[in-house]
């Protein structure tokens, strides 16, 4: 702190890091032999040393300020994917145990989802390997598509085609399409080079429109990127439609508009892109859980949450214009966080919602010193 400057300490192949004896030396959980125990690492030597010992898993190190130990958690989480249909008011697991990144077809007959079969199961270890699956929304017929290396490039469920049997999913900068029985993967020649964070079909489903960052960034702790959507048609150079519009979301049923999300900061709300004018035009100021067009097109959907349980709006909206003001289309009587394509998706008739319930046992012990 009084020099400014940054010492490189090593690799330390581990996680929830928390200081033992501060300046000298710090706590981890590091997984070793399939184990995940606390471990002590010496800033002066670079030494490890073992600090608890067991079947694990081992997690939140924190030295007890009076000097009588270490307390930490130990346990497992669980949680599962689970479709409520609102009609009957009845819940299915689709899968029991670490699934996420929901996304209904728009018929709302299929889902597809990642698992991370061979995930640390604590909240903070990272995963290893992620799988994409589809299953029939009741969980029935389950399909792995493909599986990614979370630790090199982040495995994304994107958007489901107009025919309801194909999708789309993204690694880093490479997209794909594939069946949802798993036949025809191919990936779409690069895009842009860039991150890609979502993809919508035209409704003709002979154009792809692509959402992709650039120059993304942390600097001060502020992540910084411009989000560009771009149009893509089978034969043809990516086309770019327009810059710093947020992240795209939907395509209305009549292929002329766009929705777009931009989730946080001053400008944070519902956007819209009229693709002929290519202009970015702010719909619903403030609401950053994104938005998805009804089956009719004639409104916008979007979900709130609130101590009492979630809620899905309905914004009636025409010719790109909203009309009135948005309305209760379904509430729900429990909660769930709220990051659209990452823990919950509903179905354009509003019938089914998909989200992740999470789920665990957790101990807290003290190992005292000697």
């Amino acid at each position: 702190m009084t020099n400014h400057e940054a010492v490189d300490l090593g690799e330390m192949p581990g996680f929830g890091v928390a200081w033992a004896e501060p300046g000298n030396s710090i706590l981890f959980s590091r997984e070793v032999n399939g184990l995940t125990n606390i471990w002590k690492y010496s800033l002066h030597d670079r030494t490890l040393t073992q600090i608890t010992f067991g079947t694990g898993a081992d997690y939140a190190p924190m030295p007890d300020p009076g000097g009588k130990g270490i307390y930490y958690l130990n346990g497992r989480l669980s949680g599962s994917l689970t479709a409520y249909h609102g009609h009957s008011k009845q819940s299915i697991d689709i899968v029991s145990e670490g699934a996420f990144q929901p996304i209904i077809s728009r018929d709302g007959k299929r889902v597809m989802y990642t698992t991370s079969p061979t995930s640390n199961p604590t909240p903070a270890a990272q995963a290893e390997k992620v799988e994409l699956w589809t299953s029939d929304i009741d969980g029935g017929n389950k399909v792995k598509i493909s599986t990614g290396e979370a630790q090199q490039e982040e495995l994304l469920t994107l958007t489901w085609a107009p025919d309801n049997f194909h999708l789309s999913f993204s690694q880093g900068t490479k997209l794909y399409i594939v069946g949802a029985d798993g036949s025809d993967l191919h990936q779409i020649p690069s895009v842009t080079g860039m991150p890609i964070s979502n993809a919508v079909w035209s409704p003709d489903q002979k154009s792809v429109y692509v959402s992709a960052l650039e120059n993304a960034n942390y600097t001060n702790t502020i992540w910084k990127h411009t989000n560009i959507i771009w149009k893509w048609s089978d034969g043809s150079n990516p086309e770019k439609l327009v810059e710093k519009c947020g992240f795209l979301y939907d395509a209305h049923p009549d292929g002329k508009y766009l929705l777009a999300l931009i989730a946080f900061g001053e400008k944070g709300g519902i956007y819209e892109v009229p693709i002929s004018e290519r202009k970015c035009i702010p719909l619903l100021p403030g609401v950053t859980n994104g938005a998805i067009f009804a089956q009719d097109g004639k409104s916008l959907l979007y979900a709130v949450a609130s101590r009492e349980g979630v809620a899905i709006y309905r914004q009636s909206w025409k010719d790109g214009k909203v009309i009135g003001t948005p309305q209760v289309a379904l509430k729900l009587p429990f909660t769930f966080p709220l990051v659209y394509g990452a823990t919950y998706d509903f179905s354009r008739d509003l019938s089914t919602i998909v989200y992740a319930r999470p789920g665990g046992h957790a101990d807290l012990y003290l190992l005292s010193q000697k």
